[in-house]
């Protein structure tokens, strides 16, 4: 390991870079990673970053700081995050996978894999309503009332939409939720089975959890909150679907990858992952896929600012449908950020540069800084 700081006595201090050769980067991402991961921790009080970088399959991961400041074990490539609403990504993958397996079908509605809900507005909404956040308008949140499955399925039948499907985006974990609960059960088994025993593992992804075993615990890097308590993601009613997972650095930039179109997996699941770019509302500069978010390439950084503001996570935005829906397209900027209590990360790639950019921390910081940080990445490999 070579060192880039000083180590001082303090937790929030940066133990040091850890860089795999990789000579076809440029000569400029070394130093970018340096300055720019130095401030946005510093500002940010941040106690550990994983960041992964990857051209043509080729990977390079940059760690700084601690998992824990109890323990002050340092940050690797393969150290367990909270990625939160990145989950989200693998919701949809297993939605499309279960669809390219002819399983499902994304243009019918809830009520018909669900009939309990026929006759409702939320048995109304179609699947695609649930993996653009446009199915009429639900709260970000699971309401804190709702404790087990069966007042979850009292709620949406009283659900009552806000405005009409596919006119305005609405970010949410219930819809999204709802999407991972349909394609498990059309698997004929439990979202926590179908995600941890048959797509993670389809996807290469070793080191990925919704629920980590005892004996990857050691892995499991401590998050903090806004004060710097030590948090860590509790129970709750489609956590597991709409923000569960716990991944590494080495397994999400694998995963970066595979959706920009490289490595190998089986035509069904290639067909799931290049579906979940199709393009089906536009709400400002940003083009919501299967929640995915993605831009034409090349990007302005103002644009992705926007497009990953609070006004799009926490207000209702009006969308304008794409008729036909955008074809999955190499020319894109795709992305996703992901925040729990106390962890916050970001996923980008780029299909035509063959590119893409992972960053992980184990504490809850904007999303500008985020992007901010991998666009300056971007601009070094560019």
């Amino acid at each position: 390991m070579r060192q880039l700081f000083k180590r001082t006595a303090t937790a929030l201090s940066l133990s040091g870079l850890c860089a795999l050769s990789l000579p076809a980067m440029s000569a400029s991402l070394d130093s970018t990673v340096q300055e720019a991961a130095q401030a946005v921790m510093q500002q940010y009080n941040v106690p550990g970053l994983a960041i992964a970088v990857s051209v043509e399959g080729k990977q390079q991961f940059f760690t700084f700081g601690v998992a824990s400041k109890l323990t002050a074990t340092p940050v690797t490539a393969d150290t367990l995050f909270e990625v939160g609403s990145i989950s989200k990504t693998l919701t949809a993958t297993l939605a499309t996978y279960a669809q390219a397996n002819g399983q499902l079908s994304l243009t019918n509605t809830v009520s018909t894999y669900l009939p309990e809900l026929r006759n409702t507005p939320f048995g109304n909404v179609t699947l695609i309503g649930l993996a653009t956040h446009t199915a009429g308008g639900f709260p970000l949140q699971v309401p804190d009332e709702v404790q087990n499955d069966a007042q979850l399925m009292d709620y949406l039948k009283a659900w009552q939409p806000t405005y009409p499907q596919g006119t305005q985006r609405s970010y949410a974990n219930p819809s999204i939720g709802m999407l991972g609960v349909i394609a498990a059960k059309r698997m004929n088994m439990p979202y926590t089975e179908a995600m941890q025993d048959h797509l993670l593992p389809a996807l290469g992804m070793k080191s990925s959890y919704l629920q980590i075993p005892d004996s990857e615990m050691h892995r499991y890097a401590q998050g903090y909150n806004k004060e710097d308590a030590p948090v860590r993601l509790g129970a709750g009613v489609l956590a597991d679907e709409a923000y569960g997972l716990k991944t590494s650095a080495r397994d999400l930039i694998h995963f970066a990858e595979l959706n920009a179109g490289l490595g190998q997996v089986s035509p069904p699941l290639r067909r799931a992952l290049d579906t979940t770019h199709t393009g089906y509302f536009r709400a400002g500069p940003m083009t919501q896929d299967l929640v995915w978010e993605q831009y034409p390439y090349p990007v302005t950084l103002a644009a992705l600012v926007e497009g990953n503001s609070n006004a799009m996570a926490y207000d209702t935005q009006p969308v304008e449908a794409l008729n036909p829906p955008l074809a999955p397209r190499a020319d894109s900027w795709i992305n996703k950020t992901g925040s729990t209590n106390g962890f916050g990360g970001y996923i980008a790639f780029v299909p035509a540069k063959k590119q893409a950019v992972v960053i992980l921390a184990n504490k809850n910081y904007p999303n500008e800084a985020r992007v901010k940080l991998a666009h300056a990445l971007f601009e070094a490999l560019n």
